[in-house]
């Protein structure tokens, strides 16, 4: 297990690395929903490490792209879809998406556009949760629930961690910290700004003991999406394309790969030529934690850079996301860029 020296120096480093670069879920009810509660209310809950001993800390970073379509291609109902891809900055490899979409930022009338199709973060945890404002949330057998914060409420917790008054991890069994998480309003959205650590030390439970030697630790990593391959890409590539373009989402031809949370994996699909030998891969589908843990940003935060970087603030957006631009804007967006990398 890492120490809180290991975490502090791996958090300098990181944003040593960021600075250099920038001036050059399921329905197991595993996953606590905290951002149910209500305006006013806390929940408290306790983190836990990573199984994995080569992670030093005690989350996993999770980005990924929403791609908003017009619909589904052949149904009567044209109801905006969204559906989520991973991207493969999450493995430090180059994601062609991003690639793109970073050419937007050099031109002032496509930053919202930018914005839109630029990688979301969220930062998945594990532990307890130890004061459940949620009538209707039930613990699950395994009481060890996975929480997926959104970056507002990592900030906070990550610039506790650097501070020099916090001497023990809080994720220790004996002497660790609870992290209350509080929601409130601002701006017509919802604010965790004042979600904070306990200011007293406690141990776990009787309880919560017995119930990490039972059921043990999760090793983030594997709540994670599949890391994309060459196959996959094309497929998040034209995707990527179709969304722009403003067209529907064609579950025949990706839906055994990427598809809107809820719909059904299609009997047989690929049947394009370009995909006709579709590998096995699990689907990720739309993100279990909402868009209103978004905080509201009036612009970008930092210019996009690779890899570390931190993403151009997107505006927030409904569970449901718009469509995109109409066709033409679509078609003039891409053919201006296209143009121009020529």
């Amino acid at each position: 297990m890492a120490s809180l020296a290991d975490i502090r120096a791996k958090l300098q480093a990181a944003e040593s690395n960021q600075g250099q670069q920038n001036r050059s879920s399921g329905g197991d009810n595993a996953i606590y929903p905290h951002w149910n509660i209500k305006e006013g209310d806390s929940t408290t809950v306790r983190f836990l490490p990573d199984a994995d001993p080569n992670n030093t800390f005690f989350w996993q970073e999770r980005n990924m792209i929403r791609l908003p379509f017009n619909g589904v291609k052949g149904e009567m109902d044209n109801k905006n879809v969204l559906v989520q891809v991973p991207c493969i900055e999450m493995w430090g490899d180059s994601c062609p998406i991003l690639a793109e979409v970073r050419t937007w930022f050099k031109d002032s009338s496509l930053e919202e556009m930018g914005r839109k199709y630029w990688k979301k973060k969220s930062y998945l945890f594990q532990g307890f949760v130890r004061q459940n404002p949620l009538a209707d949330d039930t613990t699950p057998a395994n009481p060890i629930r996975r929480f997926m914060m959104s970056p507002q409420i990592f900030t906070i917790i990550k610039s506790s961690l650097m501070d020099p008054d916090m001497e023990e991890l809080p994720t220790d069994y004996t002497n660790g910290l609870d992290f209350r998480i509080t929601k409130t309003q601002k701006g017509g959205y919802a604010d965790y700004t004042t979600s904070q650590w306990a200011r007293k030390e406690s141990a776990l439970t009787e309880a919560e003991q017995a119930a990490v030697n039972e059921h043990g630790l999760h090793t983030l990593a594997d709540f994670l999406p599949k890391k994309p391959g060459e196959h996959e890409l094309k497929v998040m590539k034209e995707m990527f394309e179709a969304s722009v373009d403003g067209r529907q989402y064609d579950a025949e031809r990706w839906g055994a790969y990427y598809r809107p949370s809820g719909m059904m994996a299609p009997a047989s699909s690929g049947s394009s030529e370009a995909f006709s030998t579709p590998q096995a891969t699990p689907v990720v589908e739309t993100a279990t934690t909402p868009a209103v843990e978004t905080a509201p940003t009036p612009a970008p935060t930092v210019a996009p850079a690779p890899a570390v970087e931190t993403a151009p603030a997107p505006e927030p957006v409904a569970e449901t996301a718009a469509a995109p631009a109409g066709g033409s804007k679509a078609e003039d967006i891409l053919a201006m860029i296209r143009s121009r990398k020529s």
